[in-house]
Order: structure tokens, then sequence, then C-alpha cells
């Protein structure tokens, strides 16, 4: 499968909508753009993102990632009677960022048929990576009635 998140016909409103009453919404990310091949979002780095230290939390970093990714594969399977949910993800913390915000480009490394794998690059305003992640998601297709 090659993705494009362009033929999806996805709006930020529709993305935005979906974001609401949810931990994406409570950490202030948004998603800012879609290309053929990617996704992006961006979170702040203020006191609901950042650890006791003052600098952007890792967790907070791994849900950005996690949120692009599985919102990536729910895109590209829409129509299909399936959804996709995570079922791993890896993160690696390459900078620490104290303030701005930070956006995430999701890019597909392999989709098929029953999984796809999803890197994440979590970039600060200066364009330096901070942390890179990979997100397993597992395509299922969900019973009657749940």
């Amino acid at each position: 499968m090659k993705p494009n998140f362009c033929q999806t016909g996805i709006t930020f409103a529709a993305l935005d909508q979906m974001r609401q009453a949810t931990a994406v919404a409570q950490l202030g990310i948004r998603f800012s753009a879609i290309g053929r091949d990617f996704l992006c979002a961006e979170m702040p780095v203020d006191q609901r993102t950042v650890q006791p230290y003052g600098v952007l939390h890792g967790g907070a970093s791994v849900l950005l990632a996690e949120t692009i990714g599985s919102v990536a594969s729910n895109l590209l399977l829409q129509g299909s009677g399936q959804r996709g949910v995570g079922v791993e993800i890896s993160a690696s913390h390459l900078r620490a960022v104290r303030d701005g915000w930070v956006t995430g480009i999701c890019r597909p490394l392999r989709l098929g048929r029953s999984l796809h794998f999803w890197r994440i690059v979590v970039l600060d305003q200066q364009r330096r990576a901070c942390c890179e992640s990979r997100l397993t998601v597992k395509v299922i297709t969900p019973r009657e009635g749940g």
C-alpha cells in the first residue's frame, strides 16, 4: 500500500474534532500538515508537557508520536471496515527542549495488510531532532457491537 493522505479527504477541522475531549487536546497537540506520504502535528512545550526539571517530558513526545502514527493508519484504513491500534512504540530522546513548540513528522516504513510500521521524528523549532520513534500499528476488523 502506498500512502496518499491527500486523497483521504481529511480536513484540519475533522482532525481537530477527532481530538476533542482526549489527551491529545489536553496536551495542546494540533495537526499542522498533510502531504502525500506524511502527516505532521505540533505540541507546545509548556507546563502541560514538561517534566519537573523544566524540559519536554519523554512521555509527552511518545504521546505525540503515537497520536500521529495511529491517526495516519486510520486515515489510510477509512472506509475499509478496519481500524488501526498501536501495539508497540519505541522512542529515543535525542535533545532536551525547554520551550516553544515541537513538530512530529510521521512517514511509513512499511504498510502491510495486518501491520503498519511508522517512523516519527519530533523536531524542535530549529528543526533539530529531539526524539525519534517507531510505532507498530495492528490492523483489526472490529467485531459487531464492539
